[in-house]
C-alpha cells in the first residue's frame, strides 16, 4: 500500500453558521472543544497504526473555522499533528482555513511555530450588505487587516475564497470585490458560485420564493469577469474554480483532483486510503462517543473498484485546466482510455468540449463552461 502524502483535519466549530453552509459545522459556544481535540488524537492514532504515514506533501486544517480555537487549543492540535506525522517534505504546503477577524497575533504566532505556512481566508465578498445577507461574521475591513497581520507574522502564501451568484449580487459588485481583493496581492483565489444546499437557511428561503438569485446569464457574466480580470492581473487559472500566481497552486486540493490518497480526520471528514473512501459521522457527541468506545468514527466506507477509479481519473482530473495524461491512464490501469471511454471521448471532442493534444486530454473554452455535462459523460 502506498502511504498517503496528504492529511485533512476537520475542525467543525464556527463563530456563527452561514446561511448557505451545509458543511459539518457548529457554533462553538458551549461545544466540548477540548474533548474533540482529544478524540481527534485517538482517531489519528488508530488510523496510522493500520495505515502508517510516509513523507507528507500537504496538510490542510479546514472547517468550520479552525481559527476559533484558542491559542492553547491550537498549539495542542499542531503539536499532536507533528507527533503522528513527523516526516514532512521540504516543500510541504501546510494550510489553515481562517475567517477574517479571528487571527490574533498570538494565534498566528502559534500557527507559524507549529509549521503552518499557508492561510486560506474565507473573504467571500467585499460588499458589506452581502456579507450580512449571507450570514458572515466578519466585516470588509477585517479582510485587509487579517491579510496584513498574517504577512507581518511571516506568512508568505495567502489565499482568499470568493463567492459569486449571491442573492441580489450584481456583476459590478463582483468587479468591485475583485479589484479590492487583488489590491491585497494575495497568492491564490478560490472562486465558487453559490450552490443552494438542502437543509440550509437559503434552501428554505428558496423554497418559499424568497431568495433573489442572479439569472443564469448574470452568473455566467460574473464567472467570465472573474476569469478575465484575474488573468489580466497575472493569475493563472489552473482549475475550474481556482486561480494562483505562478507556482502557488494548491498542492492539497490537487491531491483530490488527481484522485490520490489522503487521510481524513474529524467529524464529517472524508478520507481515501488504499482505494477505500470513508466518511465520518457528523455529530460531535457521536464522534467523541465512538472514539471513547475504541471505535473508528466511520459512518460509511466503500472500496473503489477499478471502473470507478477510471471514471474518477477523468471526472476529477479534467477539472485541472492542464488536463489529464492518456499515457498515464494506460500505465495506471493497463487499458487505453480511448477504448474504455471511447464513446464519451469521441462525443465530447466532436462537440468541441474536449481537445486532445499529444498525450493530453483537456477541456476547451466551451467545455470549461459546461464542465458538469462533460464530467457526467464518464459515468457508467
Amino acid at each position: 500500500m502506498l502511504s498517503p502524502k496528504a492529511v485533512y483535519i476537520h475542525i467543525p466549530f464556527c463563530a456563527t453558521k452561514c446561511h448557505y453552509c451545509d458543511f459539518t459545522a457548529y457554533v462553538v459556544d458551549g461545544q466540548p472543544v477540548d474533548d474533540y481535540i482529544d478524540a481527534l488524537e485517538k482517531e489519528i492514532e488508530m488510523t496510522v497504526k493500520d495505515a502508517p504515514p510516509g513523507k507528507l506533501d500537504s496538510i490542510f486544517i479546514g472547517g468550520g473555522t479552525p481559527t476559533v480555537l484558542t491559542p492553547v487549543q491550537m498549539e495542542k492540535l499542531l503539536r499532536m499533528i507533528q507527533s503522528y506525522f513527523p516526516n514532512w517534505s521540504s516543500t510541504i504546503e501546510y494550510t489553515m482555513e481562517a475567517n477574517p477577524g479571528t487571527t490574533s497575533s498570538e494565534l498566528l504566532s502559534v500557527m507559524r511555530a507549529g509549521g503552518v505556512n499557508r492561510l486560506s481566508f474565507g473573504a467571500q465578498t467585499f460588499e458589506p450588505h452581502l456579507l450580512r445577507d449571507i450570514g458572515r461574521s466578519h466585516g470588509v475591513s477585517e479582510i485587509a487587516t487579517s491579510v496584513k497581520d498574517a504577512r507581518y507574522a511571516g506568512f508568505t502564501n495567502i489565499s482568499l475564497d470568493l463567492m459569486f451568484g449571491l442573492p441580489n449580487q450584481t456583476v459590478e459588485q463582483v468587479r468591485d470585490t475583485l479589484e479590492r481583493a487583488v489590491a491585497l496581492s494575495v497568492d491564490h483565489f478560490s472562486c465558487y458560485s453559490l450552490k443552494v444546499e438542502e437543509g440550509t437557511l437559503f434552501y428554505h428561503l428558496e423554497e418559499r420564493g424568497q431568495l433573489p438569485l442572479p439569472t443564469e446569464d448574470a452568473e455566467y457574466a460574473m464567472y467570465q469577469l472573474i476569469r478575465d480580470y484575474l488573468l489580466q492581473q497575472g493569475y493563472v487559472q489552473y482549475e475550474v474554480s481556482n486561480f494562483s500566481k505562478p507556482g502557488r497552486s494548491s498542492k492539497h486540493n490537487s491531491t483530490y483532483w488527481r484522485n490520490e490518497a489522503y487521510y481524513g480526520f474529524g467529524a464529517g471528514a472524508h478520507g481515501y486510503v488504499n482505494h477505500i473512501r470513508h466518511a465520518n459521522v457528523k455529530g460531535i457527541t457521536e464522534y467523541i462517543g465512538r472514539i471513547d468506545n475504541g471505535e473508528r468514527p466511520i459512518l460509511q466506507q466503500n472500496k473503489i473498484d477499478i471502473q470507478e477509479q477510471m471514471e474518477n481519473y477523468f471526472i476529477l482530473g479534467l477539472r485541472l485546466l492542464a488536463g489529464v495524461s492518456l499515457k498515464q491512464f494506460e500505465q495506471q490501469y493497463g487499458l487505453p482510455a480511448d477504448k474504455v471511454f471511447k464513446e464519451a471521448i469521441e462525443t465530447l471532442v466532436k462537440k468541441q468540449f474536449l481537445i486532445i493534444e499529444d498525450d493530453t486530454l483537456r477541456l476547451t473554452e466551451q467545455g470549461l463552461l459546461f464542465g458538469n455535462d462533460v464530467f457526467a459523460q464518464f459515468l457508467y
